[in-house]
């Protein structure tokens, strides 16, 4: 199943949405007579409420969106919201998980070039969370190196803790796009990523959620960003260095995950950072950040 959160013309009420094709269908004006109970109002909700009331709401979706509903909307019409517009905590990142990422930071800062034994975790608030094509705002009385970081995104399904490699993905509801802005001068400064990496409006999100049973392998997919038309990253997830299953694994070590938790995976060479010499974004510059099976964001950096 594929899933988006947006609201329509005129009204800003936020709603969930099931995808399919180019159109949409609101999903609690399509399954409200066949649900028992209040109808989950937000994918949150519906992450929340559990693995069988995904199943059941899938089958159900299944029939609606297999018929053409007074409902349904087109995708060009709605505005798309990010799928969890506030996380009930800081989405989880991983740093230094592909090589050539990790090669091309080194250069840049003239360290030494190494590998991590382990998965490296940091945090971005959940304010920065933003719309898959929202403006970013750059305040240049703050930061002056804007970066762009595409990211395939894993949405947590069900509370886990001390979760083994082997049962990990069965802990994914699913998966989205999410780009980790980053003011690179923030984080040198700060000695640290957290600041650097939270600011409003630098995690755009979005702009669908797929089911982990739809999506497949999520580590054959390819991951890519274009600034301004031109392609800045084009790799694969399939050069994570710490699979999914894996960072899972490390996470949960003594910290529980929560349904609607969301975890970054990691971002590949391409950064504006890793350019000679380094190249960050000027106002009015375009991102697109795509994944395979997913589609692509579209967010304009704007100085506010």
């Amino acid at each position: 199943m594929r899933y988006v959160t947006f609201s329509l013309p005129g009204d800003p009420t936020e709603r969930l949405g099931a995808v399919r094709g180019d159109r949409v269908v609101d999903v609690r004006n399509e399954i409200k007579d066949a649900w028992t109970g209040p109808v989950p109002a937000s994918l949150l909700a519906l992450i929340q409420a559990g693995r069988g009331a995904w199943d059941r709401m899938a089958s159900l979706l299944d029939s609606a969106l297999a018929a053409t509903g007074a409902d349904a909307h087109r995708l060009q019409d709605i505005t798309c919201h990010a799928p969890i517009p506030r996380p009930t905590k800081n989405v989880f990142c991983l740093g230094q998980n592909y090589k050539s990422h990790i090669q091309e930071a080194a250069r840049a800062r003239e360290r030494e070039f190494k590998l991590p034994e382990v998965p490296v975790f940091f945090t971005k608030a959940p304010t920065s969370i933003t719309g898959p094509y929202d403006a970013v705002p750059w305040d240049t009385a703050i930061t002056q190196q804007v970066d762009y970081e595409a990211e395939l995104a894993v949405i947590i399904g069900t509370r886990c803790k001390n979760v083994a490699r082997s049962g990990a993905m069965d802990c994914v509801f699913g998966y989205t796009i999410l780009n980790d802005v980053s003011a690179r001068d923030l984080q040198k400064s700060h000695l640290q990523w957290f600041k650097g990496k939270s600011l409003d409006g630098f995690c755009p999100m979005g702009p669908i959620v797929v089911t982990a049973d739809e999506f497949g392998d999520p580590h054959q997919k390819r991951i890519s960003l274009r600034l301004n038309g031109d392609t800045r990253q084009d790799s694969t997830t399939a050069n994570m260095i710490f699979p999914i299953d894996v960072s899972i694994e490390f996470l949960s070590k003594g910290m529980t995950l929560e349904p609607g938790d969301i975890i970054a995976t990691g971002t590949p060479e391409g950064v504006g950072l890793g350019r000679t010499p380094p190249e960050y974004m000027k106002d009015g510059d375009v991102m697109e950040t795509e994944v395979e099976g997913i589609g692509i964001m579209r967010n304009t950096i704007v100085k506010v």
